[in-house]
């Protein structure tokens, strides 16, 4: 674990049943306002896969959220607090098969 800049880049599905617009109120009304005020975040959003480049192929993933961390230690330390572990919940209900891949930029390998 480092404590150097990082990106987290995080893909899911939402689960089979799963109303989408629910899911986007909860995500603009929580999730974003509650992850974007962490001390560990820089930047936090959320994009929604429409399609592969090019073709007429769904994506695969329904979302992405890339959320740029100060430090790996700070935020896995934020988020063990009350408010952020009902939002982890939550978005726990909300998804399935959600991977979290830390990223660092290759311009500063």
């Amino acid at each position: 674990m480092s404590n150097q800049a990082r990106t987290l880049i995080v893909f899911f599905n939402l689960k089979p049943g799963t109303s989408e617009a629910e899911y986007l109120a909860w995500a603009r009304q929580v999730d974003l306002p509650t992850v974007n005020k962490l001390q560990s975040v820089n930047s936090f959003e959320v994009f929604k896969g429409l399609n592969i480049l090019g073709q007429q192929s769904a994506s695969p993933w329904h979302y992405f959220e890339v959320i740029h961390i100060t430090s790996e230690a700070e935020f896995l330390q934020e988020i063990q607090g009350k408010e952020m572990q009902q939002v982890i919940s939550q978005f726990q209900a909300f998804t399935s098969d959600a991977h979290f891949i830390c990223t660092q930029d290759v311009a500063t390998l």
